[in-house]
């Protein structure tokens, strides 16, 4: 299915009030879509802020390990950053999502780990790949558009996390421009656009430690007719901003560049609509089956302020499952 096609089967879906289920990946070269009623016994499972079509699903009794991580090579990371931070430099980028994959390896099935994880987006895709995402992309409801952009993660276990998160200048200057380009973006769809919450926590727990990540709250009005528009409505807010960067069209240039391979469904975004409300979620903490190998890909977003190995750190501390 062409992007195309894909546009105008959710605009006609959307009209018509079918539900259905999407996929979209960062390149938007293979979307996805279902109607909801076709997904019963698939082999695509998902579960979005507790809507799921899995709650027929026996579950084992099967132990989950957590993932071993296999840390990528900090020498290629380092290269893949200058080259970011060279474009920053010449000032053809203010923000920059540099990110990576990680070999881990894993006791368990994506099948048992979907079951055992917990985040606000879960999606199995035909045994392809598993996502446990906790950022929302965009809600449409009651005729408002709604996105919530998450940047800036620290350890809850740090002493004063929250004061240093919120203090810290660079997560600060990150955070406002993502803030800044989602409501740019929203302004191409909606009016009245307005941020009415700006850089509140939230708490993220995981198997190993629990995190703060700071995220922001963007509305805007929809016009009358937009259950007829929600497909061109979502193509043109792609890519996410909080994962590709700003300005976005030359960023997405320099991603290309420095990460030297397609990201695939990885950053894309995947949601539902039931009729009448679309939820729909950005495709971060990844778990990818590549052949019987499993990659967790990571990432983080990359300014003239960042230091490569806390970067490469980042990567390394959001590689986990949020086990239940």
């Amino acid at each position: 299915m062409t992007i195309t096609d894909f546009v105008d089967t959710m605009n006609a879906w959307g009209q018509q009030k079918v539900p259905f289920l999407f996929v979209i990946d960062f390149e938007m070269e293979k979307p996805f879509i279902a109607r909801l009623s076709d997904l019963q016994g698939s082999a695509i499972w998902f579960d979005i802020n507790g809507y799921t079509n899995t709650s027929n699903i026996e579950v084992g009794d099967e132990p989950v390990e957590p993932l071993h991580v296999i840390p990528h090579d900090r020498d290629e990371y380092a290269r893949k950053f200058a080259h970011v931070f060279e474009r920053l430099g010449y000032g053809d980028s203010f923000l920059t999502n540099l990110t990576v994959k990680t070999r881990v390896t894993s006791a368990n099935s994506l099948q048992t780990l979907f079951h055992a994880s917990r985040a606000r987006y879960k999606l199995l895709f035909q045994n392809e790949f598993l996502v446990f995402s906790p950022e929302i992309f965009v809600q449409i409801r009651d005729g408002k558009i709604y996105s919530y952009p998450m940047k800036g993660t620290i350890d809850a276990a740090v002493p004063n996390a929250a004061q240093r998160i919120l203090g810290d200048e660079k997560e600060r200057a990150e955070h406002t421009t993502i803030v800044d380009l989602i409501r740019n973006d929203l302004s191409q769809v909606a009016t009245r656009v307005t941020v009415s919450r700006f850089r509140y926590l939230e708490e993220i727990r995981t198997n190993h430690k629990n995190l703060l990540q700071v995220s922001s709250e963007i509305v805007g009005e929809l016009p009358d007719d937009y259950g007829t528009r929600l497909g061109s409505i979502l193509v043109a807010l792609l890519p996410a901003g909080s994962v590709s960067g700003a300005p976005k069209v030359k960023t997405v240039e320099i991603i290309r560049q420095a990460e030297g391979e397609t990201r695939g469904y990885y950053t894309g975004i995947f949601g539902y609509f039931n009729g009448q409300q679309l939820d729909s979620g950005v495709m971060i903490r990844f778990l990818e089956n590549q052949n019987g190998a499993y990659y967790y890909r990571s990432g983080g977003g990359i300014t003239t302020q960042s230091q490569v190995d806390a970067e490469y750190q980042e990567t390394i501390d959001k590689v986990y499952v949020p086990l239940t």
